[in-house]
């Protein structure tokens, strides 16, 4: 596939579907896998929507690459928005790759970096048109909802794995887990520009027994997100991960649900994405909500984080949207122990603020240096142990997150 792109037959009618589904379905409960393997004239595979079933893996060889359809009607949900227009609710696609219970997509081992690839190829234009996906999205950012497809997703699924696998170009966030238990991503690669609008890296949403870990993760919007609009999620844990570009790693905005018992250790964020752009609204760590999506985020800890390059080092935000509402968020028994924030950029600040006195933020600093000086807080119970704001600044920076 030349430049990323096939013929124009084999783009309206992605060949290699129904191929690749029935080997799918052949396989489904037996407890093996499904292997995308390089021939002798290509290692290039395209695929409208497929579904991994239940007791099944899909692998991809390292020299593969699956590439997503370009054609919205293969993506479009019965009585909802057009997929690849702004309109509706934005659920009018299906995701590129279906996930169900104890099922995984991965990449089989080899030698050096190379991985096999998923590409949603939001980057180029929908198939008909001249906008691509990331345009319909950008278009969107005024006002309105894009129906863009989510490029691997879990809907009610437990026990969901992927590992060393690459995502690239998703034309919406590259993994959504959602009312389930049990995701473990491992050793997964992201590569999608900071520019690309709302493409996050991994959302668990009403999810539990969550690990993310030993991942790279490169998207246009919060790296991971944590949610909880209609279910809790609880005991996530978010391991030596290494974020670029992105938002950082954020709980909310939706926690009505409830969120408890995350940890995320041992990561670094950098404001610079895979290809060396700044990203102008990266982040930190956050967690986010408002009155209108807002419920209770406890104990919650971040144990030797370090940011580079960001506008956003801290941010605990309970009016993250301006509008009106009675589901008022709190946020309690919030740890922050170890972390650094160096190479700040210009104007960069942490909010540290509960939404009143009546749901104050609860939040313990420990051996906490940031080189930003400016915070702001309001309604905020701190507990301070070594937090430094801006004092670090007389010092030589160190110059990575190394």
């Amino acid at each position: 596939m030349a430049q990323r792109q096939a013929s124009a037959d084999d783009e309206a009618h992605a060949p290699d579907t129904a191929r690749i589904q029935a080997a799918l379905d052949g396989c489904a409960g037996s407890g093996g896998a499904v292997v995308l393997a390089a021939s002798s004239t290509t290692a290039a595979f395209l695929s409208a929507p497929i579904t991994v079933r239940a007791g099944e893996v899909l692998v991809l060889d390292p020299a593969v690459v699956l590439h997503a359809s370009r054609a919205a009607a293969d993506y479009q949900v019965a009585g909802r928005a057009t997929c690849g227009t702004v309109g509706g609710a934005g659920n009018g696609c299906r995701p590129f790759i279906s996930l169900s219970s104890h099922s995984g997509l991965a990449s089989s081992a080899a030698t050096g970096l190379s991985r096999g690839r998923v590409d949603g190829r939001g980057d180029l234009p929908i198939l008909g048109g001249t906008a691509s996906w990331w345009q319909v999205a950008a278009s969107a950012k005024q006002a309105g909802k894009q129906n863009v497809p989510r490029l691997v997703a879990a809907t009610r699924a437990d026990d969901v794995t992927l590992h060393d696998v690459d995502l690239v170009d998703s034309p919406g966030t590259h993994v959504s887990f959602d009312h389930g238990d049990g995701l473990t991503v491992w050793g997964v690669r992201i590569r999608t520009p900071a520019g690309a609008r709302n493409t996050d890296g991994i959302d668990p949403a009403g999810a539990t027994d969550v690990t993310i870990a030993r991942s790279w993760i490169s998207a246009g919007d919060d790296g991971i997100a944590v949610k909880a609009g209609t279910a809790a999620s609880a005991h996530i844990s978010v391991l030596d991960d290494h974020l670029f570009g992105t938002h950082g790693v954020a709980i909310g905005s939706e926690t009505q649900a409830g969120v408890s018992d995350v940890l995320v250790a041992r990561v670094t964020v950098s404001g610079r994405d895979a290809f060396g752009a700044l990203s102008v609204a990266a982040g930190g760590i956050r967690i986010k909500s408002s009155a209108v999506s807002g419920g209770l985020v406890q104990d919650v800890e971040y144990r030797d984080v370090c940011v580079d390059e960001v506008k956003y080092p801290l941010a605990f935000d309970p009016r993250y949207s301006s509008a009106v509402g009675t589901s008022i968020p709190t946020m309690t028994g919030i740890v922050v122990d170890g972390f650094r924030a160096i190479r700040s950029l210009h104007l960069a600040s942490s909010e540290l603020d509960g939404y009143d006195a009546a749901h104050p933020l609860g939040l313990a600093l420990r051996g906490t240096a940031v080189d930003s000086a400016r915070v702001d807080m309001a309604a905020a119970d701190i507990t301070t142990a070594g937090a430094t704001f801006g004092a670090c600044r007389s010092h030589p920076p160190r110059r990575t997150c190394a």
